[in-house]
């Protein structure tokens, strides 16, 4: 069995262990551990994705892994690492979301294994048996208010002006009891999550502690930051999500091919299982030949393959390759859009885009300003439909010009384009 806290720490993936001891019991037998995922989206997102990856180390290490969506929790919102309270999700939103997470954990987490096959649990299975009595008389009365209080989410919220309101305050109640439920009915004995999670997981490990007198353990991994100090999450409103209909494959692979030299060894490290000499070689380049970009390319591509598997790679290159003039054949209007997220875009009429001369309708979309100065930009060879070359002035735009009936892709010179997207 590989040394799964090794693997970890040299991927710099540990932040802080609840006892020592933990990686002497890794090293010894079988482990059953739970990480938790907070549904108040329909799909997870890069912060997740450290997470996921720790579960599938300790998976590939021979543990048993279990993925805990919060059915229930979600309900509520975590308080940890928030200066404001969560909107609150409805039961209808929170089972839709549970379907796409559903959906993103199953890419990376093995549920069919011979031996240590993964699993997925939903809280509210058993949290939403409860009536509030009997929660305050099982669980509630196991807490005591001064370590509550004690917790740095609880002291940071009350320090604040918002405040924190009873329901979240009670969240690592919730929680405590999720860990103590899994020891009960899995022989769960390890939680792990980000750093912002130790209040949450000490908690689970007492109350483990004080109702069976055994003993539960820890994990933090630190949080993933962006260069502003955000982490990246959907409450910092800049979230890369999983899931292609929120972040296509061509942002969600720019998104890692754009990283520093600064981060993007660390983010080899954390976000893919390349080798120590394959990174240590990447990092070589990064200092002797940084104008290559050959660590950011091969993080992109690493990254995207386990997200988005091999056809979504092959797409995030060809849209990548769109930029320098190669063929758009085989990509969508949405994908298109997701290329041209940031360029000029100019929204006509079918009737004025349909069967037009390609001159007047660049006129019409302000590519060019005139007719004669259509007329001399096709003469001179400088004007390009889908990055076909117009070869006559003359030219009428055809259907096939028009990608999913949605969109036309104008290029003026090497890599000027403007979108002009068909209303009707």
């Amino acid at each position: 069995m590989q040394k799964v806290m090794e693997i970890l720490k040299m991927r710099g993936l540990v932040d802080a262990v609840t006892d020592p001891v933990i990686e002497t019991m890794l090293n010894d037998r079988t482990v059953t551990l739970y990480a938790g995922f907070d549904p108040t989206s329909d799909s997870l997102q890069v912060g997740n994705l450290v997470t996921i990856m720790v579960l599938s180390h300790f998976q590939r290490c021979g543990h048993r892994v279990l993925a805990l969506v919060g059915g229930a929790t979600g309900m509520i919102g975590d308080p940890s690492g928030r200066s404001t309270e969560r909107n609150l999700l409805t039961a209808e939103q929170v089972d839709a979301n549970l379907v796409g997470i559903r959906e993103n954990l199953s890419r990376f987490l093995d549920f069919a294994h011979p031996t240590v096959p993964a699993g997925i649990v939903n809280n509210h299975d058993w949290l939403g048996r409860f009536t509030f009595i009997e929660f305050l008389r099982d669980v509630g009365k196991h807490f005591r208010m001064g370590s509550m209080l004690g917790k740095e989410s609880v002291k940071t919220r009350l320090a604040g002006d918002a405040g924190m309101s009873y329901a979240e305050f009670s969240y690592q109640l919730l929680q405590a009891y999720d860990f103590l439920h899994l020891y009960d009915t899995h022989g769960c004995t390890l939680q792990i999550g980000g750093s912002d999670q130790w209040g949450n997981i000490t908690a689970g490990i007492d109350l483990i502690r004080k109702l069976r007198n055994a003993d539960g353990y820890g994990v933090t991994m630190p949080l993933i930051c962006d260069r502003s100090g955000r982490k990246f999450g959907k409450s910092a409103g800049n979230a890369i999500y999983l899931d292609a209909r929120k972040t296509s494959v061509y942002q969600f692979y720019q998104f890692f091919f754009r990283q520093e030299d600064a981060d993007v060894v660390r983010l080899l490290w954390i976000y893919t299982f390349l080798s120590p000499e394959t990174i240590a070689e990447l990092e070589r380049q990064v200092h002797e030949a940084p104008e290559t970009r050959a660590a950011q390319r091969r993080l992109a591509d690493e990254v995207t393959r386990l997200v988005h598997g091999e056809s979504g790679l092959a797409l995030a290159r060809q849209a990548s390759q769109v930029l320098f003039g190669e063929s758009m054949d085989g990509l969508k209007a949405e994908d298109l859009l997701g290329i041209f997220a940031d360029v000029a875009s100019t929204e006509l009429p079918g009737e004025t885009v349909r069967q037009s001369r390609v001159t007047d309708l660049a006129v019409a979309a302000g590519v060019c300003s005139s007719k004669g100065e259509a007329r001399r930009l096709v003469l001179n060879g400088g004007l390009y439909v889908s990055n076909r070359r117009v070869d006559t002035p003359e030219r009428i735009l055809a259907d096939a010009d028009i990608v999913d009936g949605q969109l036309v892709v104008f290029r003026t010179g090497k890599r000027n384009f403007h979108l002009v997207k068909v209303a009707g």
